[in-house]
């Protein structure tokens, strides 16, 4: 399962992206940490592997609502020319 797991100080939300079984608990040790959300900046700011990502769901992990629209709303990463 790809879902948030939550950090940061109390009313002070920040969230990382891991690949977690779905058993364990929200902030249980996690496989692979595949990126950062934090909400509190304007606009919210998503950082993602997506290749990682990509590699995950390939292999049969689903993706929870909420990281599925993260997904959808980040920018994809810019393609880095042949040398």
């Amino acid at each position: 399962m790809i879902r948030l797991a939550r950090t940061g100080a109390r009313k002070q939300p920040h969230y990382r992206i891991v690949v977690i079984e779905k058993a364990r608990a929200r902030n249980g040790r996690p496989v692979e940490v595949v990126g950062t959300y934090n909400p509190r900046t304007n606009p919210a700011s998503i950082e993602l592997k997506r290749d990682r990502v990509d590699y995950w769901v390939s292999k049969g992990a689903q993706m929870s609502e909420r990281v599925n629209k993260l997904y959808s709303k980040a920018p994809a990463a810019p393609a880095v020319p042949a040398a």
